[in-house]
């Protein structure tokens, strides 16, 4: 749930670190794609953009607001930046040390009441309920499946978090490591590139279910990439 500014978020950086480090020049995910539905087969399905949102979204606080929520029979859909969500229960990577912004709960929690792991479980953020988009209206609740892609590679994850009202773009440390993204809270991320879909009226149970959330989103993707 990242609601600090990227200016408060730097100076809680500063003090916590003598030095901000350069991203490592490493890859996070393992070699090969593993699914039957390509990134190309899914990004041939969202080309052309029918908005469903009464506004854009910004895809950091201060930037300008240029990100629209799509839609189809099937699915919602957006292309922005990834920043990295580190909520939820603290773990090695995911902590307050780690990020200045994080916060321990995530808007939807585990089937045993805990907190989601953002170091573990492949999740995207959707934005909070607004007049310019509720999310709920779309068919979208917490544990609705998503397609995360970037570059050739392809995430299912589910909704395990909302953000603020106006920004748009943002996954968990999990769904970025499986990504090749740099995970790092603090300083990874990509700056644009990613688009995310989400499937209208899915939802895994229990949420926490990664083997579920990655059978179904490959189902739904398959479905998703032959509706014509």
């Amino acid at each position: 749930m990242r609601v600090q500014s990227l200016t408060l978020a730097a100076a809680g950086a500063a003090l916590l670190a003598p030095a901000t480090l350069p991203a490592p020049a490493v890859s996070y995910a393992a070699p090969g794609d593993r699914h039957r539905i390509t990134a190309a087969d899914l990004l041939a399905r969202v080309q052309d953009c029918a908005q469903v949102s009464k506004g854009r979204y910004r895809s950091d606080a201060g930037t300008a607001a240029t990100v629209p929520v799509c839609g189809t029979r099937q699915a919602v859909f957006w292309k922005a930046d990834l920043d990295i969500d580190c909520d939820g229960r603290a773990t090695a990577h995911c902590n307050r040390t780690a990020d200045p912004a994080f916060f321990a709960a995530t808007a939807f929690q585990q089937s045993d009441g805990g907190q989601l792991n953002a170091e573990e479980l492949p999740y995207v953020v959707v934005p909070g309920v607004s007049g310019r988009w509720n999310h709920r209206a779309s068919g979208i609740r917490g544990g609705a499946v998503a397609a995360v892609i970037y570059k050739d590679r392809v995430q299912y994850a589910v909704v395990g978090d909302t953000g603020p009202r106006d920004i748009i773009g943002e996954a968990s440390y999990a769904t970025a490591k499986a990504l090749g993204v740099n995970p790092d809270p603090r300083v990874g991320g990509v700056p644009s590139g990613v688009t995310y879909i989400v499937f209208k009226d899915s939802g895994i149970q229990p949420i926490e279910d990664r083997e579920a959330a990655e059978a179904e989103g490959e189902r739904l993707a398959e479905q998703f990439a032959g509706d014509d």
